[in-house]
Order: C-alpha cells, then structure tokens, then sequence
C-alpha cells in the first residue's frame, strides 16, 4: 500500500476543461482510519472540498466545488494511489459528475516541496 495522504498538497499534472480544476489548483488531503478529505482551490475554482474512504490504494469519494463565476458543481471520483520512483506520491483518477453532464480521467501529483 502506497504511503499515507496525510498533509500532501497535490496538484493535476494537466488542465481540464476550461472552468474546471486546472494546473493552478492545490488539494491538501488528510487521512485517518480509512477516511480521506481535502480542501482545494485555485484557478477557475474558488473551494471545493472532498469526502470519502480509502481502501489500500483505493480512494472512493465525493468532491463539491464554487467557481469563480458563482456556481455549484459536485461528483464522484474513484483513484488509485500510486507511489513514484522519486518518492511522491500520484493519485490515478475516474470521475463524473454528478450535478451535470460529463466523466473523464485525471492524474493529480504530490508537489515537490
């Protein structure tokens, strides 16, 4: 199992579509007994926070967003946490959304520190 999520900052490693979670936006994960959460912002969005579960390198969890242009959105996302060879840490990622239309994939890294 890949290491602990606790105080990590994680960003995605591409831009998604406009209006979305981009390159400039940071997640600060925490974890304790098989819960995940997170806190981000940045870019198009304003806050957002994620809620859920972890299951050896499974995450299954839920996320809500504010944008910058004042609306909602909210999801569901399933990831596979994967350790690199440089010792951070890379959450592989299958979303949908739940409040519209759309899925897709991500990959958010550990930011260097």
């Amino acid at each position: 199992m890949a290491r602990s999520l606790d105080g990590l900052v994680l960003a995605p490693v591409a831009d998604q579509a406009p209006g979305q979670v981009g390159t400039r936006t940071r997640f600060t994960y925490h974890e304790r007994d098989g819960r995940i959460w997170a806190e981000y912002a940045g870019g198009d969005v304003i806050r957002g926070h994620l809620v859920g579960t972890r299951d050896g390198d499974a995450l299954d969890f839920r996320y809500v967003q504010l944008k910058q242009d004042g609306t909602t959105s909210s999801g569901h996302c399933v990831s596979t946490v994967v350790d690199l060879a440089d010792g951070r840490v890379r959450l592989e990622e299958r979303w949908q959304w739940e409040s519209q239309e759309g899925s897709g994939t991500s990959v958010v890294e550990q930011v260097a520190s």
